[in-house]
């Protein structure tokens, strides 16, 4: 497991403009000027894989740009990116969460403008030069830079007017506490454009992939398998990595990905690496064997999750359902404060399977929209033990016990995980590639419940 542990990063190349047809001869030239610093370290080039980071709203180029940034353009949300957000969000007067905001981006793309027709934009075309990289809140190395990945291409679509395709590279460093005289470095190479210059440019940017190593797309956005930059990727790349829990319709969206699944497309949700701990609580509760077989008695299912986001909830029904064999036969939306949605299912035997998921409004949101709350199974014969209950809060518990009725439940609750997290999830992920057998079959049923509510 990779996590973003504290250490120092080093600076071996802050981001320098360059045309795009230098961009290979300029990473060379770093390369053979660099052998080392006052104090011995050697930096090497890294040779695990190459990352394409599509980043749609631009907001760590603008955050570098503008001062507030000093680590890579690598569009992913870590410690020292929050760290540089919150620094932004203090300087233009906006709430201090340490998270992007359309605000935010709003003030952002204002001082950036202005401050281009000032010429006094912070960062750019920096001499190289090996030095410490520290910010406000200390240097974090990011979790993917610790995987050692050898390139990282950041991808920035940028609106307005087509003015062709900018780059800029960069190199970093984080610092290996258990041999500080190495230095293992990570390459960056940003390019931004409107969507259409882009994808003008897709071969090049295959071109700038390393060859022989696995190469990973992480679209931060819905999968669009519509947009021509996205099958150009799909098309050279072994997965492409997103995450459900940043989705704006997540029924429509999660049968997009479920239809590509079945296309053959090979893809990794982050937010379905969420629900591992609900998978194997939900498991281990069928272990003893005097329950074992009252695990098919199972006909009522009840899901919590935090309102807003579907995703997790359905994704979870999926699951249930695949390793069930309960195949759905109707979805009702009911709507209301709680949001309600009914599932029928119907079993081998022809039993009736209900399932009721619920939007629970919360007045202390989670990091991650649409987090699961709680979960109970239970069954209309009294006579199976098979009522499970989870939950991820005394609230979330107190609500399922509540319910229970005559029959006794197994109760457990899920100990929040520290690596649920985007950015440490990804880095998790970039340690496997190849198809995810589990996920797919989950992704088929959770497809074939939302088809009945079109």
């Amino acid at each position: 497991m990779v996590t973003t542990n504290p250490s120092p990063v080093v600076s071996l190349q802050p981001p320098k403009d360059v045309s795009i047809e230098e961009i290979e001869a300029e990473l060379r030239s770093l390369w053979r000027s660099v052998s080392g610093d006052e104090e011995g370290m050697a930096p090497s080039r890294a040779a695990s894989f190459s990352l394409i980071v599509y980043e749609p709203d631009g907001t760590q180029q603008l955050l570098a740009a503008l001062g507030f940034y000093t680590g890579p353009i690598d569009g992913i949300a870590g410690p020292r990116t929050e760290a540089a957000i919150s620094a932004a969000q203090k300087a233009y007067g906006l709430e201090v969460t340490g998270k992007t905001s359309s605000d935010l981006l709003t003030q952002l793309q204002t001082k950036f403008a202005e401050a281009k027709t000032e010429g006094s934009l912070a960062g750019e075309n920096q001499a190289p030069a090996i030095q410490y990289s520290p910010d406000s809140q200390g240097a974090v190395a990011d979790a993917i830079a610790a995987a050692h990945p050898c390139r990282i291409i950041a991808l920035v679509p940028s609106l307005g007017q087509d003015e062709g395709v900018k780059a800029q590279v960069s190199a970093y460093c984080p610092v290996n506490k258990k041999d500080k005289d190495t230095l293992i470095c990570c390459e960056y190479i940003t390019l931004s454009g409107t969507a259409e210059a882009l994808e003008r440019i897709g071969g090049i940017i295959a071109e700038l992939t390393i060859s022989d190593l696995p190469k990973f797309v992480w679209w931060k956005a819905t999968p669009a398998p519509d947009n021509p930059l996205f099958k150009r990727l799909v098309s050279y790349c072994d997965s492409i990595i997103f995450d459900s829990s940043s989705f704006t319709n997540p029924e429509s969206d999660l049968v997009c990905v479920g239809k590509m699944i079945q296309q053959g497309v090979v893809l990794a949700d982050l937010n379905w690496r969420r629900l591992a701990p609900w998978q194997e609580l939900s498991a281990e509760a069928f272990d003893p064997p005097e329950r074992r077989a009252y695990i098919y008695e199972i006909d009522q299912a009840t899901i919590d999750y935090e309102k807003g986001n579907q995703s997790q909830a359905l994704m979870f029904l999926g699951w249930l359902a695949s390793r069930l064999n309960w195949t759905p036969t109707a979805y009702e939306k009911e709507g209301g404060d709680y949001d309600i949605r009914k599932v029928k299912f119907s079993d081998s035997n022809n039993q009736e399977i209900t399932a009721e998921l619920a939007g629970i409004p919360t007045a202390d949101w989670g990091e991650i929209p649409g987090d699961l709350i709680s979960l109970r199974l239970s069954s209309t014969n009294l006579d199976a033990d098979c009522c499970t209950v989870l939950c991820s809060s005394t609230t979330g518990c107190m609500r399922m016990e509540a319910g229970g009725g005559a029959q006794s439940c197994y109760i457990q609750q899920v100990a929040p995980l520290l690596d649920q997290k985007t950015e440490d999830l990804l880095a998790q992920q970039l340690q496997r590639w190849g198809r995810e057998v589990l996920y797919e079959e989950s992704m088929a049923v959770t497809v074939k419940i939302l088809e009945l509510g079109q």
